[in-house]
């Protein structure tokens, strides 16, 4: 499958434009869909914006962006205003930014690759874009070819942002008042959503939980998923064995949709990878956490990382602290310096010493690799969903400390659906987290959970598998079908 132009006779690359949303959670699995496509045989254009570009070559290197000649890197502004900060940008305001200020610039992009005498690349055939910059629907339209939205949650969480629309005009959303947040209000069951049984409230992405009728994010998540239904398919990093019933239900309401997941399972299969050293962390990775785990006994180390986004209180930084210390289990804790909102991620008093021989600390680690290690023995997640596929792909069972957005519907599942993992109370305090984590590595429990997340790993091995793993499959009928279908 290497030539796919070779055997559908086509003289010229077709050129893929790939834009993932401004952040680390989503410019992650947009490089693999783009490498992927360039081993497929396209021509690859990877847009990112000049804010995450600048934190790019500062974390990996000045030469670390220079591609090949077929795939290139290019950048547009967001239209926010400039910073030296290494930390993720406001999401509400990059949601509003991206949305009111992108489709310009974008637009003038693909003019100037579309330039052939100047640009020296092909022109452009697809837009592959993230389900949440859909301005690029119009850019695309405008020139007639097709666009693949990747929508890079769940294919649940995906399903919970589709019914927001649904949740206004029912009355439950915007909450009546503040009250509503903590009075068994968010433990209302859902029953009609399609795939989606047993489902309440609280498992639904945040955004929802607002008391104000013009909240950015309610909005921004309602008119997202509504044009969801512009574009000509939609892409998952999910398979079908594990979220069949709501990818189902989605299929009879979008356009055709395609479970391509795990993605990092594909882009593995790509044998002498030209472009492996081109990464995508906007902080630095700190190596030595391998090395580390590599002298550590098999399924003996917690894994602690609550992704890119995160930020909790300096209290909860005190009480996961010294809950992970008291569980007396090993573990490697990923702490971004932004870790703690609005101050620094100061440690307590004794924590250091008190963990030195069975703890360690680093600000950014190489995830995939980690999560595939053997040493791992459990994941303090936030659930994000980056995560939580590659903790189901390396075996590795969680406990679950969700944050906002989709990582809701993702713990449910996890815990609920798929047997996976245990939640911690929203409050974070050290004797439960004390507790869960003993639980997770040497309890009962965590046996069980552990069992279950091994079968998940070997049905998302096969899925990968070609040629006939159903995202194998998938991926070619997108490739075939869709982004190849204006030049046939």
């Amino acid at each position: 499958m290497r030539d796919i132009m070779g055997s559908i006779g086509i003289t010229e690359k077709p050129h893929a434009v790939c834009i993932p949303f401004p952040a680390q959670g989503h410019i992650n699995p947009m490089l693999k869909v783009a490498k992927i496509l360039h081993f497929r045989g396209f021509h690859v254009t990877f847009v990112n914006t000049e804010f995450n570009h600048k934190r790019l070559l500062k974390s990996r290197g000045p030469n670390s962006l220079d591609g090949l000649p077929s795939f290139r890197f290019e950048t547009i502004p967001d239209g926010l205003p400039q910073s030296d900060v290494e930390a993720t940008q406001d999401i509400p305001s990059l949601c509003r930014s991206t949305k009111m200020h992108c489709l310009a610039p974008f637009r003038s992009l693909l003019s100037r690759l579309n330039d052939t005498a100047s640009s020296n690349v092909p022109p452009v055939t697809c837009v592959v874009s993230d389900g949440i910059m859909s301005f690029t629907l119009d850019a695309a339209a405008e020139l007639g070819i097709p666009e693949v939205l990747f929508w890079t949650t769940s294919a649940c969480g995906f399903m919970g942002y589709v019914q927001y629309r649904n949740l206004i005009e029912k009355g439950l959303t915007p909450l009546k008042d503040a009250s509503y947040l903590t009075n068994g209000y968010l433990d209302t069951v859902i029953d009609w959503i399609p795939g989606m049984s047993g489902i309440r409230l609280k498992d639904l992405p945040t955004f929802i939980r607002t008391t104000d009728p013009d909240d950015i994010m309610l909005d921004f998540a309602m008119v997202e998923s509504d044009r969801a239904r512009k574009a000509s398919a939609l892409i998952f990093n999910t398979f079908d064995a594990l979220e069949h019933e709501v990818l189902d239900a989605l299929s009879s309401m979008f356009p055709p949709i395609y479970s391509i997941g795990p993605l990092h399972l594909l882009q593995n299969q790509i044998p002498d990878d030209d472009l492996k050293s081109i990464g995508s962390n906007l902080w630095k990775e700190e190596d030595g956490c391998l090395e580390w785990l590599d002298k550590k006994e098999p399924n003996s180390v917690v894994y602690v990382n609550f992704g890119s986004i995160t930020v909790m209180t300096s209290e909860q930084l005190i009480e996961f602290a010294w809950g992970l210390a008291n569980s007396n289990q090993k573990f490697l804790w990923i702490k971004r310096p932004d870790l703690v909102d609005g101050d620094s991620a100061i440690l307590p008093p004794g924590f250091e010493e008190d963990i030195k021989e069975r703890g360690l600390l680093a600000n950014w680690c190489p995830q995939e690799a980690v999560l595939s290690h053997p040493s791992i023995g459990g994941f303090l997640t936030h659930s994000g969903w980056n995560s939580t596929i590659e903790s189901v792909c390396g075996g590795v069972p969680i406990i679950s400390w969700p944050f906002f957005a989709e990582q809701q519907t993702n713990c449910r599942y996890s815990c609920n659906e798929w047997g996976i993992g245990m939640e911690i109370d929203g409050g974070a305090k050290r004797g439960e987290i004390e507790s869960l984590v003993r639980e997770l590595m040497v309890g009962d429990k965590g046996k069980e959970l552990k069992k279950k997340a091994e079968d998940w790993k070997k049905l998302a091995e096969e899925t990968s598998n070609k040629p006939t793993g159903s995202s194998y499959v998938n991926l070619d009928k997108v490739i075939n079908e869709v982004l190849l279908s204006a030049r046939d």
